[in-house]
């Protein structure tokens, strides 16, 4: 049985002075270089946006700049381009496989084998569970029966750190990618539940905002029958805004083919790439993003914009 890789934080001085955090990976002992460093999600001239836009009827008419308007920090921006991105997919398959949530080792690894299935051509996925730790599961790649082989790592065990697991997928498996691949997506299978996380939900959020990946849910029933959590949200309010706050959908984890092909085609078929120049408000403040569209046509993209 393959060995998973785990992910996990390390605070050296340098990464203070940077101003930054380095992370490793047990196994190999080496820092991610610098080729792990975030990239900035817009230029200094120019913000981009990620949107799905289709039409209500189904429809394969494209959706053009005329159909919508943007406002940033509630003010209306010029829209200088609105452009289809037919291009590939960095897809990672992020799976809460904690010993007390409500689904077992069989349901989470079918769940992961759809998805590999149903990418388009140039799509690549990669697999992590996660509990305390996040685990490799599957490394980057569109062989489906590379994917499938690997699910038997797959175990349920320890407590669910997903706010640490976001946070180490944005920094190792989505943040080296190059700035020509926008399309980064996280699909969560999980109920939301975090125990323990050092990272905070607001500050996870933010970065997936900051970074423009969209967050997809097959979301499994709450193991706490929603309990009131002292210092965080809910679970199934996590899970809403997390997919909510970065333009994503939550999909029924009891069909996961039929979620799996929803996601897929919706990547490669209903994406758009929003470009503009904000004007009359401030990059250093939190804003928030609002895409309006004409009658018949839906719209989703991240809700804000933070600070930088």
């Amino acid at each position: 049985m393959r060995t998973p890789r785990k992910f996990f934080f390390a605070l050296t001085l340098a990464g203070i002075l940077l101003g930054g955090v380095s992370l490793y990976t047990s196994g190999t002992g080496r820092a991610a270089s610098q080729a792990g460093r975030r990239t900035a999600p817009a230029s200094e001239r120019g913000s981009l946006v990620n949107v799905f836009a289709a039409r209500a009827d189904s429809s394969s008419g494209p959706v053009t700049a005329r159909d919508i308007a943007l406002f940033d920090g509630g003010v209306e921006q010029k829209i200088q381009g609105f452009s289809p991105d037919p291009g590939p997919a960095r897809i990672v398959l992020l799976v809460d496989n904690s010993l007390s949530l409500r689904s077992d080792v069989e349901k989470l690894a079918q769940t992961t084998r759809e998805f590999a299935y149903e990418i388009y051509e140039g799509d690549q996925v990669m697999v992590i569970g996660y509990d305390e730790n996040a685990e490799i599961i599957a490394d980057w790649t569109d062989d489906a029966k590379k994917i499938e082989a690997a699910l038997p790592s797959f175990r349920k065990r320890g407590e669910p750190h997903l706010f640490d697991a976001l946070s180490a997928v944005i920094d190792q498996a989505l943040g080296p990618l190059g700035a020509g691949t926008r399309k980064r997506v996280i699909v969560l299978v999980a109920d939301g539940l975090d125990r323990g996380s050092k990272t905070r939900f607001k500050a996870a959020l933010s970065e997936l905002q900051m970074q423009d990946i969209t967050v997809y849910s097959l979301q499994i029933p709450d193991r706490t029958g929603g309990a009131l959590r002292r210092d965080k949200p809910k679970p199934a309010q996590v899970i809403q805004q997390l997919v909510e706050g970065t333009g994503g959908r939550i999909l029924s984890v009891t069909e996961p083919r039929e979620a799996a092909k929803s996601i897929c085609d919706e990547l490669r078929k209903n994406r758009y790439v929003l470009s503009y120049t904000p004007s009359y408000t401030s990059i250093f403040d939190t804003r928030r993003i609002l895409i309006a569209a004409n009658d018949g046509i839906n719209v989703r993209s991240k809700l804000m914009q933070p600070a930088r």
